[in-house]
């Protein structure tokens, strides 16, 4: 039982709908409420011929804050999130040169996602990219040894 809850007036412009109190009764927080929501980005995985395609968002990452590991047959895809600027003594050079936070909704959580990868990737052949905060990962498969016909010499 919560001792302390969010107070939201009941009303036309900000009600809240059945989902949302349903997702909040259920998990407890929900993006609109607190911050122990956390959000895994959105990710696409193709396959074609030749290799793997991975895409994943990453809207406000820069790509020396990505880090793309490989152990193994486990692939993963990690961030920090970009420090934040609360204006203490320790940060006063940096407060001063962007500023202090009066209002801040945008926020950049780390995330952390792995992927066993199949057994006919090659995992020497992955190859990143970072374009317009997506990220794209082509993941190269074994060459594969070729089905021949052998003929029966009479």
């Amino acid at each position: 039982m919560k001792a302390v809850s969010m107070y939201r007036p009941l009303n036309l412009s900000n009600a809240l709908s059945d989902f949302d109190r349903y997702m909040e009764s259920f998990f407890g927080d929900t993006p609109l409420t607190g911050k122990n929501f956390t959000r895994l980005p959105a990710m696409d995985i193709r396959e074609k011929d030749d290799c793997y395609i991975l895409e994943m968002d990453l809207p406000g990452y820069d790509e020396k804050d990505i880090q793309i590991n490989v152990d193994g047959g486990t692939l993963t895809v990690e961030s920090k999130p970009e420090e934040e600027n609360t204006g203490e003594a320790n940060d006063e050079k940096k407060a001063k040169k962007e500023g202090i936070f009066l209002l801040r909704e945008r926020q950049a959580a780390s995330f952390s996602r792995s992927f066993k990868l199949p057994e006919n990737a090659d995992s020497a052949g992955i190859s990143a990219s970072f374009k317009n905060g997506v990220l794209g990962l082509n993941i190269k498969k074994k060459a594969q040894a070729q089905k021949r016909l052998i003929q029966i010499n009479t």
